[in-house]
């Protein structure tokens, strides 16, 4: 991406713990709070440390398990060996509607582009592209004007796990989402926002 852009995204993400993280904490609070949404420590016992989940240890890990799916949301990009180690199926949680918003912030830059009809979540089957797997259900999220950046991800996630735990429960297909003309989403890519595209949206269309 070029120095300049990567020195960019450095600085935002500062700006984003020192700034944004206190101003957001109450109301992170509050929506989890309103939505009996626990986050206790897992504990200790139940947790495995690996380097990477690309590592071998990760993948003997996966191998040894006997699940009917294996959960992902937030990791960094699964590669082809890891996901084929196995023959259980990766589901995602990814925070942004897919294909049109993949990579990460879908939520934040759907804003910034005033298309709030996309603004949401997806759950998807993994494959070996960038959230480019099977979409297996979207959900959209309404933020306010007080929301910020910090907080869109948190109304993403939650809206992530109703759809996760209606399809284990069903094992169905989703709502989908097209566009008004009915045709096929277009896809992209986006990356971190830099400080200064943050301060110009922010300013310009008060996307916060």
């Amino acid at each position: 991406m070029g120095v300049f852009p990567v020195i960019g995204q450095i600085l935002f993400t500062i700006f984003s713990k020192l700034i944004l993280k206190p101003f957001s904490k109450s109301k992170i609070k509050s929506i989890k709070q309103n939505n009996n949404f626990k986050d206790d420590a897992i504990p200790n016992d139940k947790i495995r440390f690996v380097t990477s989940i690309n590592s071998e240890p990760a993948r003997e890990i996966i191998k040894e398990s006997d699940a009917d799916f294996i959960i992902v949301s937030g990791t960094r990009i699964i590669g082809k060996k890891t996901l084929g180690c196995t023959q259980t199926k990766f589901l995602n949680i990814h925070a942004g509607i897919t294909p049109s918003y993949r990579g990460v912030h879908g939520g934040y830059w759907a804003l910034v582009n005033n298309e709030p009809e996309l603004c949401g979540v997806t759950l998807h089957y993994l494959d070996e592209g960038v959230d480019t797997g099977s979409i297996i259900g979207h959900q959209l999220i309404a933020p306010s004007n007080k929301d910020n950046f910090l907080v869109y991800p948190v109304l993403q996630l939650l809206e992530g796990l109703k759809m996760l735990e209606l399809f284990l429960n069903s094992k169905a297909n989703l709502n989908k989402i097209t566009t008004y003309q009915g045709k096929p989403l277009p896809s992209k890519q986006y990356y971190h926002p830099t400080l200064w595209k943050y301060i110009y949206y922010r300013l310009i269309k008060g996307v916060k």
